[in-house]
């Protein structure tokens, strides 16, 4: 398809995401929405404020409307049926994270994607930020040394009224697959595959069938150690949605770290990028001397629709593919196992027996 040509991008699911990436859509000169699949009256509302077509099923827009590309942003249990009619229909697509509810249904879809030429890339959008690629950059170049410790918190306050929703009450939603799975990603992305998890997580503040706080212990593959401390009912500033400004919904809590990464040779902090050296030897009598930069601005997900475009035409290789976010997922699976029997636990990958 000629490049200076739209792509056209069909929209499956209208909901708080959907709107979002419409909105995205809407910015990006080289796309365009060509209609929308959503099963509630308030998507087909949405599909007619913007003048596009409207369906209840995925397929039948995807049958119909022949897209050249699809965002799939529907509720989380549905993204791997969705994924699989895109698949069918060769239509590149967007999976919103996460990529799937479940290990067993994610692995189907892996080995599905195997078995497709059609791109998949999976919206862990944060990967996109100019703050994560240039902290990847720095970790890549040795700012840590040996690393040793990784500490991660997200704590903030959901409003009631974000769980008027049925489906955002249901199990495989809520604080771990909803949320900690964007941090579980980055952790992996930065500092590596994480080989063991304990974990404890309670539900007793919200009283929903999945866990409203949970305290996490990992140990990576190169050997660091790392916790993370995290509630969706916490009254305080530390979260990447409250300390990087990525997305302008949220007020910025500036000057507050969310990630706080160390080793023999340095320290770093995010979302400020701020790292901590000695001059000389390590030594604790010894200041450190501190460095900070500001990378090139850009929104991560004006970043992710660009990059989906090119997926999408065959001109680039998905950044997060379908078995990388299963491994994200494998994680928040080993969390609920561990913090289920007590004991520490290891990531359990079934596509790959």
């Amino acid at each position: 398809m000629p490049a200076s040509k739209p792509l056209r991008i069909a929209l499956i699911g209208a909901g708080t995401m959907g709107r979002q990436h419409q909105a995205v859509i809407a910015r990006q000169p080289d796309a365009t929405l060509c209609a929308i699949a959503d099963p509630g009256d308030a998507g087909r509302a949405f599909a007619a404020e913007l003048g596009v077509p409207a369906y209840r099923d995925p397929r039948e827009l995807l049958a119909a409307e022949r897209p050249d590309a699809a965002i799939i942003a529907n509720p989380n249990a549905l993204h791997v049926a969705s994924a699989l009619e895109c698949l069918a229909a060769g239509v590149p697509a967007l999976i919103e994270k996460p990529v799937g509810v479940s290990l067993e249904e994610v692995a189907t879809l892996v080995t599905a994607a195997r078995r497709h030429s059609t791109p998949l890339l999976v919206g862990h959008h944060r990967r996109h930020n100019p703050l994560i690629g240039r902290a990847h950059e720095w970790l890549a170049d040795g700012v840590l040394g040996e690393p040793t410790n990784v500490t991660a918190l997200w704590q903030l306050h959901k409003p009631d009224d974000y769980f008027a929703a049925p489906w955002r009450r249901e199990p495989g939603n809520g604080l771990l697959h909803t949320n900690l799975i964007h941090d579980l990603d980055l952790l992996r992305h930065l500092c590596g595959e994480v080989v063991e998890v304990q974990a404890m997580a309670s539900q007793r503040l919200r009283g929903l069938p999945y866990a409203d706080t949970a305290a996490l212990m990992l140990r990576f593959a190169n050997g660091a150690l790392g916790t993370v401390n995290a509630s969706d009912s916490a009254s305080a500033p530390w979260s990447w949605e409250l300390t990087s400004g990525e997305n302008p919904v949220y007020p910025q809590q500036s000057g507050q770290p969310c990630y706080l990464l160390a080793g023999t040779a340095g320290a770093l902090a995010l979302p400020q990028l701020r790292a901590w050296r000695y001059a000389d030897e390590p030594h604790w009598h010894a200041p450190l001397a501190e460095e900070a930069i500001t990378p090139d601005a850009g929104a991560a997900l004006e970043r992710q629709l660009a990059h989906f475009i090119a997926v999408a035409r065959g001109e680039a290789v998905a950044l997060i593919d379908v078995e990388d976010a299963a491994r994200t997922l494998a994680l928040i699976d080993a969390v609920e196992r561990a913090a289920a029997s007590g004991r520490a636990t290891q990531p359990s990958y079934p596509w790959e027996a």
